[in-house]
């Protein structure tokens, strides 16, 4: 009964319904994440090494970046080498471990994408306090805040995970340790936690969904006063890019968490779960190569810049 309660480790199904089919699956998973990885480095290199991107709306942009990277690695690393492996197993710490590291570092994304947001609602609707409202000690306070809140608020959550009684078996119907098949799993009382984690999903998910929501309500009611139709196409182009982001990252996740019952959806949100860790992470280089001008500009320069070095060194 002592194991039946706390497993030594969980067996992750991952994607063993297609048998053995599902080695296929890794090169295809395997290309997204390299690029996904190389993409969102490139972004930050780049918002390093130009100083045109040093502006408070790069610096967040770095740092969804690196959050990008990080959340990605969390998970699909383990689920690409389950893909070769007919048994695949976490030890019980790992689990735990990942669990924390991809809810706190999801959490710390949208907070991220809501400090975008108010970077564009300042810049837009108030260019004449933007120097003042968006500072760098304000936007370093603002990212810090981001970072911090998340990783200190998951500590209790996987203390209770930690103590809970698994005895419905140690097999989770995932490719990493979700939430939802977690708690199935334990025959404690979990009502409790499960209102505790809506809680928790609506102060990170929706509160910085609502940010983002009316940030860009002010933006849109103030760009469409712009005479110019110019004026108007410019500042519309600067927000194109975090708009996307916002659609797919915020439609995902308030589908997969900010639900109170998640116990009966566990094979969806594995497939919804897969956009948001290997498809967002590859998307978001190439949302923000192509509809940013000013970062396509930048990266132009750096390209220019290195053929210059690789004909000099010929």
């Amino acid at each position: 009964m002592a194991n039946l309660s706390h497993p030594s480790e969980f067996v992750l199904l991952s994607f063993s319904c297609f048998g053995d089919l599902q080695v296929l699956l890794y090169g295809p998973f395997l290309v997204l994440y390299l690029l996904a990885f190389m993409g969102n480095t490139i972004i930050i290199v780049s918002v390093i090494a130009d100083t045109h991107l040093w502006t408070p709306m790069y610096f967040f942009l770095g740092n969804f970046s690196l959050l990008e990277i990080l959340v990605t690695t969390t998970a699909v690393p383990k689920m690409l080498s389950d893909l070769l492996v007919p048994h695949k197993v976490i030890s019980f710490r790992n689990c735990l471990v990942q669990f924390y590291f991809y809810f706190s570092l999801g959490s710390t994304s949208f907070l991220i994408l809501s400090d975008m947001a108010l970077d564009r609602f300042v810049a837009i609707c108030h260019p004449l306090r933007y120097g003042t409202l968006m500072s760098w000690p304000v936007c370093v306070r603002l990212a810090g805040a981001a970072w911090a809140a998340p990783f200190l608020t998951m500590v209790p959550t996987v203390f209770s995970r930690a103590h809970l009684n698994y005895c419905h078996g140690n097999i989770i119907n995932h490719f990493f340790c979700d939430n939802a098949p977690l708690l199935q799993l334990s025959c404690s009382d979990t009502s409790l936690l499960e209102f505790w984690d809506f809680v928790m999903a609506l102060a990170f998910v929706l509160s910085s969904f609502l940010v983002t929501l009316l940030s860009y309500g002010y933006i849109v009611n103030t760009v469409l006063r712009v005479p110019s139709a110019s004026g108007r196409q410019k500042a519309f182009s600067t927000c194109g890019s975090h708009l996307t982001l916002v659609f797919i990252g915020y439609s995902s996740t308030i589908f997969l968490y900010v639900r109170p019952d998640k116990a009966h959806s566990v094979e969806v949100n594995k497939t919804v779960a897969l956009v948001t860790s290997v498809l967002t992470p590859f998307l978001n280089p190439f949302i923000f190569t192509f509809r940013n001008e000013t970062f396509k500009a930048v990266l132009c320069r750096q390209m220019q810049r290195l053929k210059g070095l690789h004909t000099a060194l010929q």
